[in-house]
């Protein structure tokens, strides 16, 4: 039977997903670089901190009009696919294998200083997160069997390294995570159930007060899985994002919202994201933009509905920790800003 409040409900919520999405602009402000860049820090709307492959560190303190680029001397064939900025003059970067390797700088990037190495067989770092405490943790895929984890305080100037291994954090075969954004996992706000993160690969999960709950998302290949994984800022909801980069066109099963009650509530996206997508960010409680490969989506619902808005390829986008600017970048040094 035909259910006229229902059809007119859909078509409201596509209308103003268009109409939102048709208002949005992504600006390119630099590009043309040989690096392709997944780490990114937003400190606020002046200061913003890329990394990216051959070595490559770039810092704007003017909003993204004009960035200091510079090549680690030594690093120049390193990937750095992460970095954690807390102001102007402080920031880590992340060299992803081996020798696993964490780079601090005090002076704006003048000078970078070693504070974290690792050279075992098969180490391979995929994220760093901080929390307003200044305490961080890096996650990387299975040594021996085991999850690697390590920890830090005062904003990454000493880690402490561990191998995991145990019920509670024990990975299946296959299973590891995506260092594609620096956003598979995150500082809860709990101190009793402190980090979440999601897993990818021939199984998908998210990890959440010290469980793990499968996700509905596209898995099974090496590809597939979660990618990215979003707080809300009211500490009540979250999206999860992935698919498959093999195939970033496909859209199924690429996308889940989360309640985060004492169990997780998790729900699959009604109007998924466009494709595969290797990050994604809370603009408000409600307002969330991803990205990946294929484009860029909005979601005005809180990651139930998105619209496609642009398909140039991102790797990564952020919204400003103490602002309300939102940056994104990617492949040849392309880095852009979301104008809403």
């Amino acid at each position: 039977m035909f259910n006229f409040k229902k059809c007119v409900f859909v078509v409201l919520v596509l209308c103003t997903a268009n109409s939102y999405a048709q208002k949005s602009v992504i600006n390119i402000v630099d590009s043309g670089r040989k690096t392709s860049i997944r780490g990114l820090s937003v400190v606020d709307d002046n200061i913003v901190w890329i990394s990216g492959s051959n070595g490559t560190v770039a810092r704007s303190v003017n909003g993204g009009k004009s960035f200091e680029w510079q090549t680690l001397a030594g690093y120049e064939k390193r990937d750095f696919r992460d970095i954690e900025a807390f102001d102007e003059n402080t920031a880590v970067i992340m060299a992803v294998a081996e020798p696993a390797v964490i780079l601090k700088t005090r002076d704006g990037g003048k000078s970078w200083n070693k504070v974290f190495e690792d050279s075992t067989k098969g180490m391979f770092l995929d994220a760093m997160d901080f929390n307003s405490k200044g305490e961080g943790v890096v996650i990387g895929d299975p040594v021996n069997g085991s999850m690697f984890e390590a920890m830090s305080v005062q904003n990454g100037e000493t880690w402490y390294p561990q191998l995991i291994s145990g019920m509670s954090r024990n990975l299946n075969k296959g299973e590891a995570f995506f260092a594609a954004s620096g956003s598979n996992i995150k500082f809860t706000g709990n101190k009793d159930y402190p980090l979440s993160f999601v897993t990818g690969g021939i199984s998908s999960r998210f990890f959440y007060r010290n469980k793990f709950y499968a996700l509905p998302l596209l898995q099974g290949k090496e590809s597939t899985g979660a990618n990215a994984l979003a707080l809300s800022g009211n500490g009540k909801m979250a999206v999860i994002v992935g698919g498959d980069f093999a195939v970033d066109t496909f859209s199924t099963l690429n996308c889940v919202v989360v309640q985060l009650k004492k169990q997780p509530f998790i729900l699959v996206a009604a109007t998924p994201p466009h494709g595969y997508r290797s990050c994604v960010e809370y603009i408000s409680n409600k307002d969330l933009i991803c990205c990946g490969t294929s484009g860029v989506d909005i979601s005005k619902d809180g990651g139930m509905n998105w619209a496609l808005v642009s398909r140039l390829s991102f790797h990564v986008c952020k919204k400003a920790k103490n602002g309300s600017k939102v940056f994104l970048a990617g492949s040849n040094g392309k880095i852009a800003v979301l104008d809403l």
